[in-house]
């Protein structure tokens, strides 16, 4: 039979012969298990085609049999042990990761404009990144010797303050009388040296972290940036080919909300700044630039954020006269308003598409898992949530 001879382990038989005669044998074969290679290894050369190097896909494996059932029952298990325990110990790393994602994903409008007319994506890339950048850069030149000298100004009236604390006729000596701020204020700047040189090295600490996870932040962003339609194919490819399609309508629905959810909060954030900018003009409060900086950025966080930023406005306008706090007050909750039922739906509200309730808890919850990035990332995720429930959950919960 020629399968026996085929199978002949011994040394110069025929099984030897054939593979000094067949190139497509690596080595030569003589034992009986390395015979069987040898046969495996013929037959894989002749399924190899150029539509199909690798050979075509074979059977699936039975996997409702009882040891496949336990191996994966007792694989899932352990995957999910070594999952959790990668996310406790890198956690800080996955959150660099996402929050990339979700920039690369917010920025991602803008490269695909370009792309559609016709540039290169990674000109469309370089050209998006420098203009967010020279944003960046030009608002630090413009707003850095404002900031120096509003800084200088404090240091100016710092003893003005310091006689309106003791005056206790003025509202800030009320408060200080009641409260005794000026010997707290005291006590903390003479505490001991070595406290403060530990504070001055912590916080020289946290902001050369905060720089290294900027700068992560921007090289991940560009890489996700620049690879997004091949991210994009790969987590579609993940599907099965029948429900690929719909796949894709419900993840590019996902994408389209996350994106116009960040160019939308960074428009309002910019329009909440600048009203505030323009409010502590006209009545004269101090460290006006500054303070609608601080705005701007904690506008970002929905719902909590301008609320923070509006008791602190409040507490310096308070500096100049309690009536004009009171107003300021009044200012940020009728801004708050306006943003919630005007700026909102406007802007941001057709993309996301997130009921008021959904939006609270969203951020609350996302709040206390992840601090102010799970605020920020909390919206859009719950818009994800919402699609998803109803074009997948509602649909067979109503059909069952």
């Amino acid at each position: 039979m020629p399968n026996e001879k085929l199978h002949d382990p011994t040394p110069g038989g025929p099984s030897s012969a054939r593979d000094e005669d067949d190139e497509s044998v690596g080595l030569p074969h003589e034992s009986e298990s390395e015979g069987m290679v040898a046969v495996a290894e013929i037959t894989a050369a002749e399924i190899s085609t150029d539509e199909n190097p690798m050979g075509t896909v074979g059977k699936p494996f039975n996997w409702r049999a009882p040891f496949f059932v336990a191996l994966v029952a007792t694989a899932g298990v352990a995957v999910m042990y070594a999952a959790l325990h990668l996310f406790v110990a890198a956690g800080h790393t996955f959150i660099l990761i996402g929050l990339s994602l979700f920039l690369a994903v917010g920025i991602d409008p803008a490269v695909s404009w370009l792309v559609r007319r016709r540039v290169p994506r990674w000109l469309g890339v370089v050209v998006v990144l420098v203009v967010i950048i020279g944003c960046i850069a030009g608002f630090i030149a413009a707003a850095v010797p404002a900031l120096v000298t509003q800084a200088e100004q404090f240091v100016t009236n710092a003893p003005k303050y310091l006689q309106q604390a003791q005056d206790k006729h003025t509202f800030i000596g009320q408060l200080n009388a009641k409260f005794h701020l000026q010997q707290k204020l005291e006590s903390l700047l003479s505490s001991s040296t070595s406290a403060a040189t530990s504070g001055i090295i912590g916080a020289g600490v946290a902001v050369f972290s905060a720089v290294a996870d900027g700068l992560v932040v921007l090289v991940l962003t560009i890489y996700f940036l620049a690879d997004m339609p091949r991210i994009r194919g790969l987590l579609y490819r993940l599907f099965p080919h029948s429900r690929r399609p719909r796949a894709i309508l419900i993840g590019d629905d996902i994408l389209a909300k996350v994106g116009g959810y960040v160019l939308g909060n960074l428009v309002i954030s910019l329009i909440a700044g600048g009203l505030t900018f323009a409010w502590l003009i006209i009545f004269g409060v101090p460290y006006a630039l500054l303070l609608s900086i601080m705005v701007a950025i904690l506008d970002l966080v929905p719902v909590v954020g301008s609320t923070v930023a509006g008791v602190v406005v409040a507490l310096v306008a308070m500096t100049v006269s309690f009536p004009l706090a009171v107003a300021t007050v009044i200012f940020f909750i009728v801004y708050r308003l306006g943003e919630d039922y005007l700026l909102v739906p406007r802007i941001i509200g057709k993309a996301v598409d997130v009921p008021p309730l959904v939006t609270v808890v969203a951020v609350l919850i996302g709040s206390a898992l992840l601090g102010i990035l799970g605020a920020l990332v909390a919206i859009p995720i719950a818009a994800a949530g919402l699609l998803l429930a109803r074009e997948l959950l509602f649909p067979r919960l109503d059909r069952s």
